[in-house]
């Protein structure tokens, strides 16, 4: 019985990681690319990811953005 839990545990642990790293594209930064609606964001941290935008926002290279889960809309600073 322990042969077959250890692959499973491993199994597990891929699948865990892979939903930690989904659910961690939430950033706001800059949009780097743009290519149809899919938009490729440097985020402030250093790190880079692509979204999709599906909001009625035009995004332009260079506008300020926010990405939670996987869509992408521009950031409104401060009032």
């Amino acid at each position: 019985m322990s042969k077959k839990m250890i692959p499973l545990a491993m199994a597990l642990a891929l699948v865990a990681g892979t939903v930690t790293t989904a659910l961690a594209l939430d950033c706001k930064g800059v949009a780097k690319a743009v290519q149809g609606t899919t938009v490729t964001v440097l985020c402030n941290n250093g790190t880079e990811t692509t979204a999709e935008n599906k909001g009625s926002s035009k995004i332009e290279v260079g506008d300020k953005v926010v990405v939670k889960g996987a869509k992408v809309k521009k950031d409104i600073e401060g009032c």
